[in-house]
């Protein structure tokens, strides 16, 4: 009521429903609410009589008699009441008093308001409904014990190679004991970047902690869970490497890791804001700097007013791991289906593993030189890493599948030496000119001794060679036909030509017996045939002519 009182005092006095909202702190609809009844009642600012603010409650308990009787306000709470139980378990989980009204609403048919849900809860619940506000202040930690990591935005930069603009995130990691901040500007949130930061990290502290506090990134959870969250594979190896835990916060909990939470802002404003950078390594030396000079240095009230770096080297730097004396070598896992050619993606690369592995998925475990791929556990395939392309080992294939790419020029000079002299003869001779064009048919003869003996073969090709023609169709026929052992046939005099030609007796015995030209038989060939030549004659003169008609 003497809120009420006080607006339509202001607002008989000439002042704006506007104004009358900024000098109470009240939002301009919640004061027309209260005017209206007074306009409508005939009223207008500065007009009538001065009214006292008795007056004035009197007109406020005539225009909004639900206001002057709080009993009124209680007509609606018996329905509310009825969900008792319900708006209790909602407030002890956290749920805001909004989305309880709401789903009462919408799932109960809740007919009373939001204001009214909330004067019952303060009226009827308000221990519940502090006790789900309550915060637990955490102990701090142990030196040594725990490190809190998230990634924060910085900004935007535009790189002066090429003039891009580029979106710059903060790595952060903090002692939890000291404050001690490590930050690192990064371009990409990808799993190198992230593993890459912490080796940064653990080199800048000079120790590890025995715990670490990441946020739910995919880069080092790969499934968040209360219980039993499924670590990266490649966050789990470093790890490992470096003999801490891996605890990550809760899903939607900033408050398990405040220690890198809370400076966030102030990362931004005193390291990064009204800077200009030339590079991106300029960036992450300022920041080492910044995180020693600036950030360490600073005063710290959680530490009683001390520098986290005063109490890092007091207490907690000597309570860290020991670096290992191994550097970690940075490894990227992914996996992949091998499909039915063998291979395997990996980045832009394929790379080939057993044939025996098509169609499972197998994961691959890839550094700065080498791809390491397994099944289940078992390394299954070892490749150099290449940036694109195919890298293949033939071993990988069925033998029957490459037996065309195994056996080259060189195997195949090499298994003719074990046959014999003839068969290397053969080879040699396949081999002379175009060896890959004539590979397939040199492979062939060499195939033929796994049939029919490499004692047959010898014999076989040293027939071919007397024969004159050592080609694979010959030597595979004399192998089928089994002539390898026959004597070579006895010489015809003609040069070993083909079959269809004859000697030189036969081949000029038409011109060495020509008949007399002056002879009777003589001058009746040539009358008969040169008949024949004009009656050759005539009938294509008749052709012609007919051909002429039918144009």
């Amino acid at each position: 009521m003497v809120d009420i009182v006080e607006i339509l005092i202001h607002w008989h006095a000439g002042r704006s429903q506007s104004q009358i909202a900024s000098s109470l702190g009240l939002d301009r609809k919640t004061v027309k609410k209260y005017v209206d009844p007074a306009v409508a009642a005939g009223l207008s600012p500065g007009g009538g009589p001065v009214r006292s603010p008795q007056e004035w409650g009197e007109l406020v308990r005539e225009w909004l008699p639900q206001l002057a009787d709080t009993r009124l306000r209680q007509t609606t709470w018996p329905q509310i009441e009825a969900h008792r139980d319900y708006i209790v378990s909602m407030l002890n989980a956290g749920v805001s008093k909004q989305t309880i009204w709401q789903r009462l609403r919408d799932e109960a048919g809740l007919t009373a308001s939001m204001s009214s849900l909330k004067r019952y809860v303060e009226a009827n619940l308000a221990e519940q409904d502090q006790r789900a506000k309550v915060t637990v202040l955490r102990d701090d930690p142990p030196p040594g014990e725990e490190a809190q990591i998230d990634y924060g935005y910085l900004g935007s930069w535009t790189d002066p190679v090429g003039g891009r603009r580029r979106r710059i995130w903060a790595f952060v990691m903090v002692l939890a004991c000291s404050r001690l901040m490590f930050v690192r500007p990064v371009l990409t949130m990808d799993q190198q970047a992230w593993t890459q930061a912490h080796v940064e990290a653990f080199t800048f502290f000079g120790g590890v902690p025995a715990r670490l506090v990441p946020d739910n990134l995919r880069t080092g959870v790969a499934r968040p869970d209360l219980y039993d969250p499924k670590i990266n594979r490649s966050y789990a190896e470093l790890a490992h490497h470096y003999a801490t835990l891996v605890d990550p916060a809760r899903r939607g909990k900033p408050k398990d890791k405040p220690r890198v939470e809370r400076p966030m802002p102030y990362i931004r404003d005193s390291f990064w804001r009204g800077r200009e950078w030339t590079s991106l390594a300029q960036m992450q030396s300022a920041a080492l700097d910044w995180c020693r000079e600036v950030a360490g240095a600073r005063s710290c009230r959680p530490l009683d007013g001390a520098s986290p770096i005063s109490v890092f080297a007091a207490i907690e730097s000597e309570a860290l791991i020991v670096l290992p004396r191994k550097d970690f070598v940075l490894a990227d896992w992914t996996t992949g289906t091998v499909g039915p050619d063998i291979h395997v993606k990996a980045g832009k690369t394929l790379y080939s593993v057993p044939w025996r592995h098509i169609g499972r998925r197998v994961d691959v475990r890839s550094t700065y030189s080498m791809v390491q791929i397994f099944d289940r556990g078992e390394l299954i395939a070892t490749h150099v890493r290449k940036p694109f392309g195919k890298q293949s080992d033939l071993s990988h294939y069925p033998p029957e599948k490459i037996a065309f790419a195994m056996r080259g020029p060189t195997w195949c000079r090499n298994r003719a030496t074990e046959i014999g002299e003839s068969t290397v003869a053969v080879i040699a001779e396949l081999l002379s000119e175009n060896a890959l064009f004539r590979l397939r048919a040199a492979q062939g003869v060499l195939g033929l001794a796994d049939k029919h003996g490499t004692a047959r073969l010898e014999l076989a090709c040293a027939k071919a060679i007397t024969v004159g023609d050592p080609s694979y169709r010959t030597i595979k026929g004399i192998l089928v036909a089994g002539l390898e052992t026959d004597p070579p046939p006895p010489s015809t005099g003609d040069g070993g030509a083909a079959a269809f030609l004859h000697g030189p007796s036969r081949l000029f015995g038409n011109v060495m017996a020509l008949p007399n030209p002056n002879s009777p038989a003589a001058i009746a060939a040539t009358t008969t045939n040169t008949d024949r030549d004009d009656d050759a004659r005539d009938g294509a003169a008749d052709l012609d002519r007919d051909e002429g008609v039918s144009a």
